[in-house]
């Protein structure tokens, strides 16, 4: 792949279109790596030797990563509540030290970050100690619950100058590093809607472990908003500023006294941008649906339609100059479509050697290890940093409000830097 070819996996523009200071500094600080804005992603001479020293904490999704491949990371520690987990995190990663707690293994002074992949409701009270401990933290999503966790998650960050990172998979999906390449090529022209489905029927089989409830039980779909949300915010770097939302449920007994009080299946919210466009998010748990996390991209010049699980094919659909007629006799412009073969970026000199494997999520989980630990030797702000991560998070938190009072039209807060 030539230079000329990478995505960019900078962090996307800025909410109001315009370059910011951030987005300046960032800039410069790429140059002065000898690399380009556009490819942050840099070997060779440009990185620092040091090694990551790292902890992994949470033996169920945490082991899903490839820390121990990463060729300027080691895994010095790993952390779960239950012993069986805490062995398969140490084969895993090939590591020789565990602790019972992560309140535990933030105190050994060798960690210098931490990779929380504990329960949802969770992640912001562990995120904030291992912080207030000293440890940069990357973390699984969703990045809080609450507005008010929200914010607190914000002002910990600002007040240790320490790095966070949330995990968010959709960011580096196959068809969304895609997608982000076509907009920063301005492929799409306006880029005017996104739609965006997260379906995942048979959750309820993760309500349980052993016969007690685990943190899935009952949680409201848009509570775990990211997956979708980061299709469109990671590409064109707009923020969804109100929604409106409704939410469908039965009588189903597999809701009895869940935590949440919640008795919706499915969620489905329309999303308006700060610059005026639209975005609609199908967040689904129940019905006959495929699982799937896809996005489609409509532009005033180019349409992106990612592969979907009924087996259709990735699409191109481009604005053309010639004419139709519809089967009323109407005269129409006659847009054509093109098949897209998707590349697999995961093959490319975008991910170091030993990281350029399959891995889960479209791909994502190999990108991800390697942004936060690339982040830390180049002592930069990550993709998915903390203003990103509740960007994607809050307004699902809002959306799932606005389901609960019958799909009013609610504002969502803005939490980026002044």
């Amino acid at each position: 792949m030539n230079s000329t070819d990478r995505p960019d996996f900078s962090t996307a523009p800025s909410a109001s279109g315009v370059p910011s200071r951030r987005d300046f500094l960032r800039a410069a600080g790429a140059a002065t790596l000898g690399a380009t804005l556009a490819t942050p992603y840099v070997f060779g001479a440009e990185a620092p030797e040091h090694r990551i020293r790292l902890g992994v904490v949470g033996g169920n999704f945490g082991r899903a990563f490839f820390w121990h491949e990463h060729p300027q990371c080691t895994v010095e520690a790993v952390s779960d509540l239950i012993p069986a987990r805490r062995d398969a995190l140490m084969k895993t990663y090939k590591c020789a030290r565990s602790y019972e707690s992560l309140e535990k293994l933030i105190l050994d002074p060798a960690i210098e970050a931490v990779a929380i992949f504990t329960p949802a409701p969770d992640h912001v009270r562990h995120v904030v100690a291992a912080l207030k401990a000293g440890k940069h933290v990357i973390c699984a999503v969703p990045a809080a619950q609450t507005l008010e966790d929200c914010q607190l998650l914000i002002d910990t960050v600002r007040q240790t100058g320490l790095t966070y990172m949330m995990a968010e998979t959709g960011y580096y999906q196959q068809p969304t590093i895609s997608a982000r390449k076509f907009y920063q090529e301005g492929r799409f022209g306006k880029l005017f809607y996104v739609e965006s489905e997260y379906m995942h029927p048979g959750i309820e089989n993760l309500y349980f472990e052993n016969g007690k409830p685990t943190w899935r039980h009952g949680s409201p779909p848009m509570l775990y908003p990211t997956h979708c949300t980061s299709h469109l915010v990671s590409v064109s770097g707009e923020r969804l500023t109100e929604v409106t939302c409704l939410g469908w449920g039965d009588e189903d007994p597999a809701f009895v006294n869940n935590a949440y009080q919640n008795h919706l299946w499915n969620e489905t919210a329309l999303f308006q941008t700060n610059r005026g466009n639209a975005m609609r998010i199908a967040n689904y748990r129940k019905g006959a649906v495929k699982g799937a996390e896809r996005a489609y991209y409509y532009g005033d010049r180019m349409s992106f339609y990612a592969a979907d699980p009924l087996g259709r094919p990735a699409m191109l659909v481009h604005a053309g100059q010639r004419t139709e007629k519809d089967d009323g006799g109407f005269t129409r412009a006659a847009c054509e479509a093109e098949p897209y073969e998707q590349p697999l970026w995961w093959k490319t000199d975008l991910l170091p050697g030993p990281l350029r494997h399959d891995s889960g999520h479209s791909g994502s989980h190999t990108f991800i290890t390697h942004e936060f630990i690339q982040s830390l030797l180049q002592h930069r702000t990550p993709t998915v940093n903390v203003y990103e991560a509740v960007a994607y998070t809050a307004p699902g938190i809002v959306a799932h409000e606005s389901a609960l009072k019958g799909g009013q039209n609610l504002k969502i807060p803005s939490f980026d830097r002044a």
